[in-house]
């Protein structure tokens, strides 16, 4: 669905950036201003900035700005358009749908008006489970017994469902509602259709457990998970698969752990409900767990909407080795350069809860600090069972880490793996490049590539898909970044559209293309970074939050023209050129990307040549950024220095931006490239 930008234009114009904000920062005036503590990160005196006037928030501590949509993906962790309806819907406005089918349309709107009535439902279960909690001694004992204070159990709305049958009917009186049947509170039984709707059983689901209510993102309840009290089968009982709750993409704490990410650097994911409540009693508020299902790409996906560094729990045992294996191929697309995934693995006789008790919450923090990087896990993983002392091993290795390492997006980081794997099985990096080059990825049984990917998973530089696997390959000895003229010092402007995430799309890569020919000036750095990116838009996926600002608040043409790339992908997914040039119709900027695309359209790239043309397109982006970036630092140093006298806080801004600049420039310097 395409949402026209005049809509976003009136519905940003009506929302109050004020309000939105303080329902989750607690805002005072200051002159024109609100101010508050930034819930991006962690702070103990006010330096986040709120304009009525402006209807904009920025942190002058962390850099984050955008308005009251951005603000929406940014703390609550929705998409695009996600957020987009849904303030729209706090204001009872109509998102518009002229390129849906008024039957299409109508569906849409009952979907979304059976997804609230069910949150309804599962609220009104949740407030009843609480009130039952405050009269069941032995629920009550049992969270005592683990630790649990009232006060944390309020935070995660714990609650307690009876023992009886039909508990839930003095809480619904139409205990008939189909409703509750489909929110999963209540089990029908019709003895496999031999009996009808009015001779069915029902009765609770839940029944003498300890309830752990699971919220979205946004904080409604989509589902529960019960615990019994003693030893009984099953000791975790989650709710079914419905319209409002999918277990493989949603996560036990979520909602209660997003600030905690930002103060604490990172995700801590558990395998139990206990393991987040226990672990938020005990100081490390920023834990999650899958609920009782595999870590899959969407639970990734959706972790790195909030945070850069991921850490898995998991018990030292053979069937937590076995569930670290499957977080690591839900993890591998999600691998780049800017972002840290790392494995925890500990004693078999511990669980987070019982060892941070037993040796303390600095041991448990220093376990963390210390966790295998995914880099280590995947060549373990890769080398078990391989006796790498002869060649069989060695051979045995390559074919397994072969589809691991193919799962990564492009970069630095594949890039060093390439190399050691192949110092592991004794080949060259360029020999094993030719190696996978030269024949078929592992197939399943029945024809199906190994490893294929899913249709929303990133696609990656050495995996097109299919049969059409291209490797990576090692940088020529002789690659020198090409020149560009320096635009004049940019003028920085509001970036409407924050956030990362969105769809991915699963299909081939554009082809990547050479750098601009013919007479005129040469390009400069954003038309070069708007050529690459427009080539192969699932780049932008792989820069990180401050490359997507920076190119954003780019003056004029340039910084709408990336503000609308941005959209695009959270609201269609990776879409190749093709499709782009179609979305671009009519816009302001359209003149400028097809004058700047036109050129790369002209010629096609030899047969077997893609791999190549792909590493030399993504370090030529990363070149192209790091000169912008230094340039933006210099900006910032400037402004830090006007500071002075002003903010005591300028100093220490100065000199942490000066050091940023200092080892940019060192790292430009090292490749070759700091004339470019």
């Amino acid at each position: 669905m395409t949402i026209p930008a005049s809509f976003i234009q009136e519905l940003i114009a009506r929302a109050d950036v004020v309000e939105i904000v303080g329902r989750y920062v607690q805002l005072k005036k200051a002159g024109a201003n609100f101010m508050g503590l930034c819930p991006f990160h962690g702070e103990k005196s006010p330096s986040f900035s709120v304009s009525p006037t402006k209807q904009f928030y920025h942190c002058f501590g962390c850099g984050v700005h955008g308005n009251a949509i951005g603000f929406l993906m940014e703390h609550a962790g929705m998409g695009f358009v996600e957020a987009v309806h849904d303030l729209a819907g706090q204001y009872g406005m109509q998102v518009p749908e002229d390129d849906v089918s008024p039957a299409e349309r109508a569906r849409a709107a009952s979907q979304r008006q059976k997804q609230a009535t069910l949150t309804d439902v599962l609220e009104k279960a949740g407030d009843a489970y609480r009130k039952h909690l405050r009269q069941a001694p032995g629920a009550i004992e049992y969270l005592k017994g683990r630790g649990v204070s009232g006060e944390v159990a309020k935070q995660f709305g714990i609650g307690y469902a009876p023992a009886g049958w039909r508990a839930l009917a003095s809480v619904f009186p139409d205990y008939d509602d189909p409703l509750l049947a489909e929110s999963g509170l209540v089990i029908v039984n019709n003895e496999e259709g031999k009996l009808s709707e009015e001779e069915a059983k029902r009765y609770d689901r839940f029944r003498d457990r300890v309830m752990f209510p699971i919220r979205n993102v946004k904080g409604e309840c989509i589902g529960f998970g019960g615990r019994v009290l003693g030893d009984e089968k099953p000791k975790y009982l989650n709710s079914p698969e419905t319209p409002v709750f999918s277990k493989g993409r949603e996560l036990y704490g979520l909602y209660e752990a997003r600030s905690a990410f930002r103060d604490r650097g990172y995700a801590l994911v558990t395998e139990g409900y206990m393991d987040v409540v226990a672990l938020a009693q005990l100081g490390f508020p920023n834990a999650v767990a899958t609920l009782g299902t595999a870590c899959t790409t969407e639970h990734v996906q959706k972790l790195f909407r909030f945070t850069e560094s991921v850490v898995f729990s998991f018990d030292g045992d053979a069937a937590g080795r076995r569930a670290a294996r499957k977080a690591l191929d839900g993890a591998l697309p999600y691998a780049t350069d800017v972002r840290s995934i790392k494995f925890l693995f500990l004693p078999t006789e511990h669980d987070p809860d019982s060892f941070i008790r037993e040796h303390g919450a600095e041991a448990f923090a220093r376990f963390v600090n210390e966790a295998t990087p995914l880099s280590r896990f995947m060549i373990e993983a890769a080398r078990e069972g391989c006796d790498l002392t002869t060649a069989e091993g060695r051979a045995h290795m390559t074919s397994n880490v072969r589809p691991l390492w193919g799962a990564m997006p492009d970069g630095a980081l594949k890039r060093q793996l390439l190399s050691e794997i192949a110092t592991l099985v004794q080949l060259d990096a360029s020999a094993l490049s030719e190696l996978w080059a030269s024949t078929p990825g592992p197939r399943k049984a029945g024809g199906a590539p190994a490893q294929q990917r899913r249709h929303d998973e990133p696609p990656s530089y050495g995996d097109a898909g299919g049969d059409d696997y291209y490797p990576d390959m090692p940088p020529p000895q002789d690659y020198e970044p090409p020149r560009y003229e320096s635009d004049s010092k940019p003028k920085f402007q509001q970036r409407k559209f924050t956030g990362k995430g969105g769809k991915r799309w699963g299909g081939k890569f554009e082809e990547p293309i050479e750098p601009l020919r013919g007479r005129g000036a040469p390009p400069s750095r954003p038309d070069v970074a708007v050529r690459l990116l427009l080539s192969n838009m699932a780049q932008w996926e792989a820069l990180s939050h401050e490359l997507h600002v920076m190119l954003c608040d780019l003056p004029g043409q340039h910084g709408a023209l990336f503000t609308w790339l941005d959209s695009q992908l959270h609201e269609h997914g990776v879409q190749p050129w093709a499709a782009l040039r179609e979305g671009l119709r009519g816009l302001e900027f359209e003149a400028l990307a097809e004058r700047l695309m036109s050129v790369a359209e002209a010629g096609p790239i030899p047969e077997g040549e893609e791999a190549q043309h792909l590493a030399d397109a993504a370090r030529e982006l990363a070149s192209v950024l790091d000169f912008m970036l230094e340039e933006l630092l210099k900006k910032q140093e400037n402004e830090a220095i006007a500071a002075f006298g002003k903010d005591p806080d300028a100093p220490d801004r100065f000199r942490a931006i000066q050091a940023r600049r200092l080892e940019l420039r060192a790292r430009l310097r090292a490749s070759g490239s700091e004339t470019a």
